[in-house]
């Protein structure tokens, strides 16, 4: 299992931008994959982003050109940058990884981001 710890969530105006970070401790296969997930009130669990060891990404439809999702592999940390957010943003965002069989291995506490005037 991996242990991670996300940080940067917060209050943020509709147009704005909040940076979202993950320190992730355990074996380098159980994080061949990173990424973000998130879960408004009422809503299931869905996907935002992830990233491969390898920096190939993929991102949600409606996170395309808004949000941009960067790894460290030294540092095992991943980062998601939103900008343009929405109210439609809003959610707990959790971090997730995967090992090189597309398992769970472990995910983040959450933490909030909400987006309002």
């Amino acid at each position: 299992q991996v242990q991670l710890v996300e940080s940067g969530g917060g209050l943020v105006q509709p147009g704005g931008s909040l940076t979202l970070s993950c320190a992730a401790s355990g074996n380098a296969l159980s994080m061949t994959v990173m990424g973000w997930y998130r879960q408004a009130p009422g809503k299931q669990r869905e996907f935002v982003a992830t990233i491969l060891r390898s920096g190939i990404t993929n991102y949600a439809d409606s996170v395309k050109g808004r949000f941009t999702i960067f790894r460290d592999n030294d540092k095992n940390m991943v980062i998601l940058q939103m900008n343009s957010l929405k109210p439609d943003d809003t959610a707990v965002y959790y971090c997730n990884t995967k090992n090189q069989i597309s398992q769970t291995t472990g995910w983040g506490q959450g933490t909030q981001v909400t987006v309002s005037s």
